[in-house]
């Protein structure tokens, strides 16, 4: 008896459990989990003191505002993510409030975080939003509002935005700046807002910008995103690639500049992002062009052979991950910020050593492939400056017209491989 009993108890478990496992939905497509890639970075900066040669831009400590940022993504997709950085923070970050919209009029939608409005990122760290319902086609033109209720530190800090970044009164997310009773303070830096990540149909693929102020877009037009990776990206949309741009104004191959140099942050900045293909490389210029000048007056000229390790490093680390490395020549710059306070970035030495450098990139057989924007760039009747029809205006950095011929000039099979074909 004892044992049907148990049998009888056995064959219902069974038949409870066959039930529940009937009642679940059948696994379909639309199950499937959502794929991100990453479409617009502004990689993180540590603030310098005051006694360094430029100034930061921004206040050190923020309340009550509201900081409103314009940028442009790559890639497009059905919905978003914000990522919101308190990287070099030294307390926490609270945002009670976060907004992206299409534009300044466009279509947009609050952010939540973990389904609340409100995130506080602990110091050093950054934070994803949840998914927002707001479809954004390729190259849109986004608006970003953060709130910040409270005494907050500047952190997660860009310097050179290339574009409009407001700092308005109050909390006037999602609202318009006339609203707010006031205009607000134009700001030429960004702060908290590191990445915009894309809902993407397929597998995402990205190529990363790995450089200086040259790659971060200085002496283009600010808000018309003119910077060589943004004519990149225009190139390279039609085929769902993303082009991150992770150029850092001061960026330096060995030593920290106006960041940590690149061989630290290259995994941060670079490597890590989803579905990355590619990374190109145009640095050596302020290792070359600081050392005895205005930004870094004690310090003596690297070698040559430490230029080149240093590059040798960084490409077997990206190989490693299986992401080729395309190696930029480096553009002339004599008379590079002559008349200024910051001249002293030229000298015959440093003409020098940046083309022996330029000969060990384009021969030395360490990259996947070799960009000449030296080549490209250079004035015919003097190779050591820049042509004039590329030239900003300062002798180191191109204007709209360079960075496009910069961009122009990246052969897109070369840069991202046979496996992309």
């Amino acid at each position: 008896m004892r044992h049907l009993v148990a049998r009888i108890g056995l064959a219902l478990l069974l038949a409870g459990a066959a039930a529940l496992s009937f009642a679940r939905p059948p696994f379909t497509a639309s199950a499937a989990p959502a794929q991100w890639a990453t479409s617009w970075i502004a990689p993180a900066q540590p603030l310098w003191d005051s006694g360094f040669a430029l100034p930061l831009g921004m206040p050190r400590q923020l309340q009550d505002v509201t900081l409103r940022q314009h940028l442009r993504i790559s890639v497009g997709g059905e919905r978003l993510r914000l990522v919101v950085s308190n990287e070099y923070g030294h307390s926490p970050l609270k945002v009670a409030s976060a907004h992206v919209g299409l534009g300044a009029s466009g279509p947009g939608a609050y952010a939540r975080f973990q389904g609340s409005k409100e995130i506080t990122v602990a110091a050093g760290a950054k934070a994803v939003s949840d998914p927002i319902a707001v479809a954004v086609p390729s190259g849109a033109r986004l608006q970003v509002d953060l709130y910040l209720p409270d005494r907050t530190s500047l952190a997660g800090f860009h310097w050179d935005a290339r574009d409009q970044t407001l700092l308005l009164s109050g909390n006037v997310a999602g609202r318009a700046a006339a609203e707010s009773g006031e205009r607000g303070e134009t700001l030429a830096t960004r702060a908290f807002l590191s990445a915009v990540m894309v809902e993407a149909a397929r597998a995402p693929v990205a190529v990363v910008a790995l450089g200086d102020s040259i790659t971060d877009g200085n002496g283009s037009t600010p808000g018309a995103d003119r910077r060589w990776p943004d004519f990149l990206a225009r190139r390279l949309a039609p085929q769902g690639v993303a082009v991150l741009n992770a150029g850092i104004s001061g960026n330096r191959l060995l030593r920290p500049g106006m960041g940590e140099s690149a061989l630290a942050r290259l995994e941060r900045d670079a490597l890590q992002h989803p579905g990355v293909r590619a990374v190109i490389v145009l640095l050596g210029t302020n290792d070359i062009g600081w050392p005895g000048g205005a930004f870094a007056p004690d310090e003596a000229l690297p070698s040559l052979a430490s230029l080149t390790q240093g590059l040798r490093q960084l490409v077997e680390r990206a190989h490693q991950r299986g992401v080729r490395v395309i190696g930029g020549t480096l553009m002339p710059f004599e008379d590079a910020l002559k008349g200024t306070p910051l001249e002293g970035h030229f000298s015959p030495e440093k003409d020098a050593l940046r083309q022996q450098l330029n000969e060990w990139i384009r021969h030395a057989g360490a990259f996947d492939a070799v960009v000449d924007f030296d080549r490209m760039a250079r004035d015919p009747s003097r190779p050591t400056r820049l042509r004039a029809a590329f030239d900003s205006g300062d002798h180191l950095h191109p204007g709209d017209d360079g960075y496009r011929a910069m961009a122009d000039s990246i052969d897109l099979r070369a840069l991202l491989g046979p496996a992309h074909e």
